[in-house]
């Protein structure tokens, strides 16, 4: 029986620098790590496993087929997105606010697109 989804990979060609922005930067841990890949672990449970890439993707919008991105869940948006912006993060948008809803899109340092999210009422 599916009981859900455990982690999603990321193809990167430098996974040590890239899990150190995850964990540097936006609070996750290392809980594995072998010579092929490195897991980064959410404080909510949720990780990514950081693979070594094989080739260039193309070129990307955030309309391309596939995966576009991650979002990171926040509890105090405010104090996340100034963190970001001391850490001179890429950002695609500006903060957004709707119903409550706050957002912003961002690049880690590959290029994949991520965005801190703070729901004023989680989805059911």
């Amino acid at each position: 029986m599916i009981i859900g989804i455990e982690h999603t990979a990321i193809a990167s060609y430098d996974i040590a620098a890239l899990a150190r922005f995850y964990t540097g930067v936006l609070g996750f841990v290392i809980n594995y790590q072998s010579a092929n890949a490195i897991f980064v672990k959410a404080p909510n449970g949720a990780m990514l496993e950081l693979i070594h890439a094989a080739e260039e993707r193309g070129a990307q919008t955030m309309k391309t087929q596939g995966i576009r991105h991650l979002a990171i869940a926040v509890s105090d948006f405010e104090a996340a997105y100034e963190r970001l912006k001391s850490h001179k993060v890429t950002f695609l948008t500006e903060p957004q606010e709707s119903k409550g809803n706050k957002v912003v899109f961002f690049e880690d340092p590959d290029g994949n697109y991520l965005h801190l999210l703070f729901r004023a009422n989680p989805l059911p």
